[in-house]
């Protein structure tokens, strides 16, 4: 199976338009009714000119799209929709990572759903949206768009941690992912040093948590290393819920074992930046000096981070609900 998202102009208008009438002509009748069963061709190749829209193909054949609309700092994800016979084969969240990397440089993803479609509402809360406004019969929800960063050298990604470390508060939850000598272990020392916290910060592989004490007026640090854990329960055996209120918790291998801890979490994902050397980061130790350059890429996921930088309602809500 073949899976593409790709960006697309008005040229597509008709294929777009025949994707939207199938979509959302299959869905329960609506009061009122979804203004999407009322484009035309001709609207559709407007929007496409002004802001562009995705085109999801599954095995060459066209099966989703979406149209992109720029509203103040976000954009917002419109005519959302997957025709029947490819739902359940992925090309849904395909199209939101597709949308929540067209949207780079801005702050916000937006939908807006109907509360009559609860499973479309369920669809986009598992996804990281959040509802921050309701006016019957429309749900609006957002989600920060991710922040991505280019780390040269161990200062930068310790700058970087430190530059984190200015946004989070206690309670929150940091969630840690990258290769082996990547630099997560780089970060947290930036993210300690800016907390103030007590005690020189270093892999806690063996140990599999440490907990560093307020230096000042600011949270500790509970840093936990799950590399050696094999699932979520492993984790929960360390007893770490006592902390999590009062603390900074930062999990390294935290990904798919740690985001049942909090609500919210701020995800950070370190990789190798393209066409940087092999030799160095990834022959040391967690944390050392030969970090070659990385990409960092941050994202803010749950109510925590919704409410973060105030992601007001825009006053569009009642206009053009996703599927």
């Amino acid at each position: 199976m073949s899976l593409s998202v790709r960006r697309v102009g008005p040229s597509s208008a008709a294929t777009v338009h025949a994707l939207i009438q199938e979509a959302f002509g299959s869905r329960p009748p609506l009061d009122p009714p979804a203004d999407a069963l009322s484009d035309t061709v001709e609207a559709i190749a407007t929007r496409l000119a002004l802001s562009g829209g995705l085109l999801a193909k599954l095995d060459g054949e066209p099966v989703g799209t979406l149209l992109l609309e720029p509203v103040g700092d976000g954009v917002y994800i419109r005519r959302f929709c997957v025709v029947s016979a490819a739902r359940g084969t992925g090309v849904a969240q395909a199209m939101v990572q597709a949308a929540t990397e067209a949207a780079r440089g801005t702050s916000w993803l937006r939908i807006v759903a109907r509360e009559e479609l609860p499973r479309t509402i369920a669809f986009w809360a598992r996804r990281g949206f959040v509802q921050t406004d309701r006016r019957s019969p429309y749900v609006e929800m957002v989600r920060p768009v991710p922040s991505f960063h280019e780390v040269p050298t161990p200062e930068a990604m310790r700058a970087l941690g430190a530059e984190v470390a200015e946004e989070l508060q206690p309670g929150d939850l940091v969630l840690l992912t990258g290769e082996l000598g990547a630099g997560k272990t780089t970060f947290t020392q930036g993210l300690g040093a800016a907390l103030g916290v007590e005690g020189r910060i270093t892999s806690p592989t063996f140990i599999i948590a440490r907990e560093h004490a307020a230096g000042g007026d600011g949270p500790e640090l509970v840093h936990v290393d799950a590399y050696r854990l094999g699932s979520a329960a492993e984790l929960d055996d360390l007893d770490l819920d006592a902390a999590l209120e009062e603390a900074v918790t930062v999990v390294e291998w935290g990904e798919g074992k740690a985001e049942g801890l909090a609500e919210s979490r701020m995800q950070v994902r370190i990789t190798r930046t393209p066409g940087a050397s092999d030799t160095g980061a990834g022959s040391g130790a967690e944390g050392a000096e030969e970090l070659e350059p990385r990409t960092v890429e941050i994202t803010r996921l749950g109510p925590r981070w919704a409410r973060y930088g105030h992601a007001e309602p825009t006053g569009r809500l009642t206009v053009e609900p996703a599927d």
